[in-house]
């Protein structure tokens, strides 16, 4: 597909390919998961080699996703299609396309669920609040939402909706518009939450549970949790990167934009423990509470803090915008893939996409909410989507783009269309492309896949 084609899509600017890039990378993960992970881990220690990570594994495969978009132009399965024949290689790498796509679906699946419950919980602060919400209240009410079939799945169609709804509308009228409203709000709203915590208490705890070093909890399984965290907080081999990838402007630097994508995810990831953990501390709640801190342990805080509506109202703001703006680029990489593999309209392709992401996202309803009861299959359905596209599909599809950008395609023909000035920075990206990123996250795939 030409540049020129007018069928083709190319960002207004580079501002708006930033923060459609950057929101799709922030997710509910770094808001609640990395703080508690890199507490638990070592503080400090597991943040340093987090940050390691992050820069010599994630920047590499983002670097490539880009350039298989920026040269095929036609989101992740066509781009692979089209860099296949231009290289005249063999038709069976096509399939690193559709792995993709595979995985950014059934991650969808399940994460539209949870976003729907983040839809609720914003709901609850902003017309209720969380008044006299005692520990076993909050574990009550979440359960609630989780058991109740009806409840759970408006929550979630809304959540996939107001995503449909945006992306009816296309590149330009719709998801540039919604990402240049809903990221630099979400930038204001944590900075506005963490300058609360710096005068409401328990923010020197906070620091102390994310950044003093405790090196003696380091061991083989945090280095490998934090290598992980650092691959799948950044979203790489979910066809999405690839897509945006396929609207740039020739001129766009993809090597400093790689590098801004992975800075500000694990920026906000850091930040986001400067937002949680003071709350938590003030209120001496259990930092440890893992999946249950956002939904149980964070309400009861609100209902004991000074200005608890607000920050609640905020907070579940926060997360609403973070949750909506991954599924944008989740569902705009199938929604390009069926505009361009079916030859449908933008609308007819957005209409079919979200249609069918409903009917797969109530089966996961379902299997939350137990209403339907299909054997050992179904009661795991949530647990087995994770697995197979987590533990399985994501390390093999980032090992294989890794392999295929950086010795099945003509590496010194991508230095001179991009014109890479420092030649030290392409070297250095060539090398760990081709051997410590692939190594690295085949050993994500074995621990994923072996009982070790």
């Amino acid at each position: 597909m030409r540049l020129n084609d007018p069928a083709q899509p190319i960002w207004t600017s580079r501002f708006f390919f930033l923060m459609a890039s950057i929101g799709f990378a922030v997710g509910l993960g770094n808001i609640w998961r990395f703080p508690y992970v890199a507490g638990e881990s070592g503080g400090g220690a597991f943040v340093l080699l987090y940050l390691l990570f992050a820069f010599s594994i994630g920047i590499p495969i983002v670097i490539a996703e880009l350039l298989i978009g920026k040269r095929g132009r036609a989101g992740s399965v066509g781009s692979m299609r089209a860099l296949v024949k231009e290289e005249s290689l063999s038709p069976l790498w096509i399939a690193i396309g559709y792995l993709n796509q595979v995985a950014a679906l059934l991650i969808q699946v399940t994460y539209a669920v949870i976003a729907g419950w983040v839809l609720f919980y914003f709901s609850r602060a902003l017309t209720e609040g969380f008044v006299q919400i005692t520990p076993p209240l909050a574990a009550a009410e979440y359960e609630a939402i989780t058991k109740n079939f009806l409840a759970s799945l408006f929550w979630t169609s809304s959540s996939i909706f107001i995503c449909g709804l945006i992306l009816y509308f296309g590149l330009k009228s719709g998801i540039e518009r919604a990402v240049g409203f809903m990221m630099p709000t979400l930038f204001f709203v944590m900075l506005l939450l963490i300058a609360f915590n710096i005068f409401a208490g328990g923010f020197k705890d906070a620091l102390v549970w994310l950044f003093e070093p405790d090196f003696s909890k380091i061991t083989s399984q945090v280095c490998l949790a934090a290598l992980a965290q650092a691959f799948f907080s950044i979203g790489v081999a979910m066809a999405v990167m690839t897509t945006y990838g396929s609207f740039l402007p020739e001129e766009t630097n993809i090597f400093s934009s790689a590098f801004i994508i992975v800075f500000a995810d694990t920026l906000v990831a850091i930040l986001a423990g400067l937002v949680i953990f003071p709350v938590v501390f003030s209120g001496n709640l259990d930092p440890d509470a893992g999946p249950g801190l956002i939904f149980q342990v964070l309400p009861v805080a609100f209902s004991g803090m000074p200005g608890g509506y607000f920050f609640g109202v905020f907070f579940f703001l926060l997360l609403s915008v973070a949750a909506i703006t991954s599924m944008l680029g989740l569902l705009e990489s199938l929604v390009r893939w069926v505009e361009i593999e079916f030859s449908f309209s933008r609308k007819k392709a957005t209409t079919c996409v979200i249609f069918f992401n409903i009917i797969l996202s109530s089966l996961s309803v379902g299997a939350y909410s137990g209403i339907v009861n299909w054997g050992n299959f179904y009661s795991s359905f949530n647990d087995r989507i994770d697995y197979i596209s987590n533990q399985v599909l994501l390390p093999l599809g980032g090992m294989l783009i890794a392999v295929f950008v950086g010795w099945f395609i003509n590496l010194k023909v991508i230095q001179k269309d991009y014109a890479v000035v420092d030649n030290r920075i392409f070297t250095i990206w060539k090398f760990f492309l081709r051997w410590p990123v692939p190594i690295a996250v085949f050993i994500i795939l074995l621990t994923g896949v072996l009982p070790i």
